[in-house]
C-alpha cells in the first residue's frame, strides 16, 4: 500500500515515518494488514535523510494543487495530515494560517475524493478548538468555541473530515492532540512552545523563559505517545467512530508549576533554577483560552492511552534526546 504524510519533514512527521517503516504494515480500507510499499513525505523542505527505498520525498507548497497531485496519487490508501502553521504564527498571519491550515486541508480532501479510493485519513487537530467559558472538565460533547485563528482553522478541518467521511469520500478521524512535549530542537512559533522549552533548555544547560503563570493548567502528551496514538487512530475501524469522527485524545492534566517540580525531581534544583518567569500577554491570552483537563473516555474506550505522569515524559526525553 501507499501512504502519505504531510508535514513529513517536521518533528512528528519524521518520527511517524520511522515508526511506520519499522512497523511495516497498516490496515487497508477493509481492515486487512498490508505491507507499506511506498511512503511519501510531503513538506515545504526535504526531511533529514531516511535511508529506506520505500521513502519518496515531495517538496513544495502544500496549498499548491500541483504539489498535492504529485504527492497524493490514485494508489494512496492512507493519509496522515500533520502539516500546519502553528498557533502563534497562524494568529499573527491570518492569511497564511487560512491558506495552510484550512485551504490546503480541503485541497487534500478533494484530491482524495477525485481518486475515489476512500483512503483512511488521520487529521491532527488540537485542544485549541476549545475556548471561552468552559466546564471544569471538557468532554467530546463540549461545544468548541475557539478563541484563536489556529483553533478556528483546526475546527473547520474537523468538520470537513467528518462530512467527507459521511459522504464516503474518505474514512476519516480527527484527533485533538494535547500539547506535545518535550519537543527537541529549537523553539517554534507555537504559543505552547514554552512547554517544551522550560524542560529542554535547562536540561541542555541553557536558560529558559516561561511566559505564563505557574498555575496555568496544561493538557500534555509525550512525543512517543503521540506517535503511538496517530498509528492507533489509523488502525481503528472507522465504523466504531460513528457519525462523529473527532476524538479528544487522552493526555496528562498538569500545571506549569507541577511540570517544573517534576524537572526539579528528575534533574535537580540547579536545573530547574534555569527557568525565568517573564509574563507575555499574547501567549497568556492564547494559552489561557485552552482547557486544561478532558474527559477522554471515548478515546480510552477505543484503546488510546495517556502518559502516566510528567516525570516519565521528562525521563523519556532524557533517554531519547539527551543521550543520558
Amino acid at each position: 500500500m501507499e501512504v502519505l504524510i504531510t508535514g513529513g519533514a517536521g518533528f512528528l512527521g519524521t518520527r511517524l515515518a520511522k515508526a511506520l517503516l519499522a512497523r511495516g504494515t497498516l490496515a487497508d480500507a477493509d481492515g486487512s494488514q498490508q505491507p507499506i510499499r511506498r511512503l511519501t513525505l510531503l513538506d515545504v523542505a526535504p526531511p533529514a535523510a531516511i535511508d529506506d527505498p520505500r521513502v519518496r520525498v515531495v517538496t513544495g507548497d502544500i496549498s499548491d494543487p500541483a504539489v498535492i497531485r504529485a504527492a497524493l496519487t490514485p494508489a494512496t490508501a492512507s493519509i496522515f495530515h500533520l502539516a500546519a502553521v502553528v498557533s502563534g504564527h497562524a494568529e499573527a498571519d491570518f492569511d497564511l494560517g487560512m491558506r495552510i491550515n484550512f485551504d490546503a486541508t480541503r485541497l487534500i480532501l478533494d484530491c482524495a475524493r477525485e481518486h475515489g479510493r476512500r483512503p483512511r485519513f488521520v487529521f491532527t487537530s488540537s485542544v485549541a478548538v476549545f475556548g471561552g467559558p468552559l466546564p471544569q472538565q471538557v468532554s467530546d460533547g463540549t461545544v468548541a468555541t475557539p478563541q484563536s485563528s489556529y483553533g478556528a482553522q483546526k475546527l473547520m478541518g474537523e468538520i470537513l473530515v467528518t462530512d467527507y467521511s459521511r459522504k464516503g469520500f474518505i474514512d476519516g478521524r480527527a484527533l485533538r492532540m494535547p500539547t506535545i512535549c518535550v519537543r527537541p530542537g529549537v523553539p517554534n512559533k507555537a504559543a505552547s512552545s514554552f512547554a517544551s522549552g522550560i524542560i529542554r533548555e535547562p536540561l541542555n544547560d541553557q536558560p529558559a523563559v516561561c511566559p505564563v503563570a505557574p498555575e496555568t493548567p496544561m493538557w500534555v502528551m509525550s512525543p512517543r505517545q503521540a506517535i503511538e496514538g496517530l498509528i492507533h487512530g489509523h488502525e481503528i475501524d472507522g465504523e466504531r467512530l460513528g457519525a462523529t469522527r473527532t476524538l479528544n485524545m487522552p493526555g496528562l492534566a498538569t500545571t506549569v508549576r507541577d511540570m517544573v517540580a517534576a524537572l526539579d525531581k528528575v534533574a535537580g534544583a540547579n536545573v530547574a533554577a534555569r527557568i525565568r518567569w517573564e509574563p507575555d500577554p499574547v501567549v497568556i491570552r492564547i494559552v489561557n483560552s485552552w482547557p486544561g483537563s478532558f474527559d477522554a473516555a471515548r478515546a480510552s474506550a477505543l484503546g488510546f492511552v495517556a502518559d502516566p505522569d510528567f516525570e516519565s515524559i521528562i525521563r523519556a526525553h532524557i533517554e531519547g534526546e539527551c543521550g543520558r
